[in-house]
């Protein structure tokens, strides 16, 4: 006898879990800088229109997929077009090896959470940072502690696992987003991070700078790993698929913007300069906050905020891989989560030392963590172009469109549109970053 499938409790649920699956550590430190470094308010209008035409159709286009099949996101490939099984094959080795190496940064956090607790980080937090990455024991501890709060939640199932963590945690996670705003703005000096992130200036409007915007919001949804197909397949038949497609690239796009008036304003009013990547999160914030009046307690909200950022999409990725086991090879979930997280754990292990003993160990010439990176930076953008051509050119877009208006029942007048992004707009994009991730422009 068949299980039958789980399903989300309430619309509410999928969709806080949906933006958790999209809101993640690029939204806290990627796009506040990536902003700055663009022509600030011309960055943000350009990103808001990618988001609502590009994001909106791929996120579209997965939950359909997913609705439509009611299975993970191989097995649901597999069952429009068999040949076509290989795209969702993508999309959960894609959520496999970016888990693998998310984890160890998730334990970074962790640590970053503890030490602002009792007894916070010291002032040269440069080499503080150093220290603990290269360190071959703490940060494999947290990286194994991370992974067992990701696998407990997901072990827990749909309803009372992953939905039930999210609806707590995505609202925290604004509440303490705009606490730390009020706080970001209202320091003496924080105008000049403000005029860096919104004053808007074409001259910086770049053909690369459009780039690194489509590919910004490409990675910030999730799209491309499976984890919009998978959280669909949860979706009953009811729910409004155009609605939830605007509302869950709107949350993740409220989180960005609110991050740079969290981050940036501070990062000015005690001098420092917004440095790109891990650096902002771990090296200058904490000096900001050791500077900051009530400089603990904000340092530490900040990590919980970002806990739960990284926390509420490591469950997606992880529910990708498990879900493919339970569809293609029948697993119970305890098996599934148990023995993914458990080699998932594994795999960051020779990642975290590449940081430090491993790091002469190279793969095209990065490290073992760099280069888990560069893979899933390809299989990403590789997924979502070959999505729009298999709903464009394959499963085709009248079927598309009869299962995102269920039949006829729900409205939806994109239809023209849709069709458009769909089968040629989006592709190009997609083309366009994938091309920029292979560094040829």
């Amino acid at each position: 006898m068949t299980e039958k499938r789980a399903q989300w409790g309430s619309n509410f649920g999928f969709i806080m879990a949906a933006a958790g699956s999209a809101v993640g550590l690029g939204n806290l430190w990627k796009f506040p800088y990536l902003a700055g470094k663009n022509g600030g308010g011309a960055f943000v209008l350009i990103y808001l229109l990618i988001v609502l035409f590009i994001g909106f159709t791929i996120m579209l286009g997965e939950m359909a997929i997913g609705r439509h099949t009611q299975l993970s996101s191989f097995n649901a490939y597999q069952k429009i077009s068999k040949k076509w099984a290989f795209v969702g094959g993508l999309g959960v080795l894609a959520g496999f090896v970016i888990l693998s190496f998310y984890s160890v940064v998730g334990g970074w956090v962790l640590n970053y959470m503890f030490k602002t607790v009792i007894g916070g980080i010291p002032a040269d937090s440069a080499a503080y940072f150093g220290s603990f990455i290269s360190n071959p024991i703490l940060p494999i501890f947290w990286h194994l502690i991370f992974m067992a709060m990701t696998a407990v939640i997901v072990f827990k199932g749909i309803g009372g696992g992953i939905e039930k963590a999210c609806k707590f945690m995505m609202p925290a996670l604004f509440v303490i987003l705009v606490i730390i705003c009020i706080r970001s703005v209202t320091l003496p000096g924080a105008a000049a991070g403000i005029a860096f992130y919104l004053t808007p200036d074409f001259s910086k409007l770049t053909a690369g700078a459009v780039i690194a915007a489509l590919g910004q919001v490409f990675f910030s949804l999730s799209l491309g790993m499976g984890c919009i197909i998978t959280y669909g397949s949860y979706l009953g038949k009811e729910e409004n698929l155009a609605k939830n497609s605007m509302i869950v690239p709107f949350l993740d796009t409220l989180v960005a913007l609110l991050a740079g008036f969290a981050i940036l304003p501070a990062v000015f009013a005690f001098g420092f300069e917004p440095g790109a990547g891990p650096g902002l999160m771990f090296v200058t914030l904490p000096q900001v906050f050791a500077q900051m009046p009530f400089g603990t307690f904000f340092g530490f909200i900040f990590f919980v905020l970002v806990l739960f950022a990284a926390l509420t999409s490591s469950i997606s990725l992880l529910e990708v891989t498990v879900a493919y086991m339970q569809d293609q090879h029948k697993w119970g979930r305890s098996k599934s989560v148990i023995t993914l997280s458990g080699i998932m754990f594994l795999i960051g292990i020779p990642a975290s030392l590449s940081m430090g003993v491993w790091g002469s160990f190279k793969i095209l010439g990065k490290n073992f963590f760099d280069f888990l990176g560069f893979a899933s930076d390809i299989m990403l953008p590789v997924g979502g172009l070959l999505m729009c051509i298999f709903i464009g050119y394959v499963w085709g877009i009248d079927k598309a469109i009869d299962e995102i208006s269920n039949g006829g029942k729900l409205p939806f007048k994109l239809r023209g549109v849709f069709t458009i992004m769909i089968k040629y707009v989006a592709p190009v994009a997609v083309i366009a970053v994938f091309l920029n991730a292979l560094g040829v422009f």
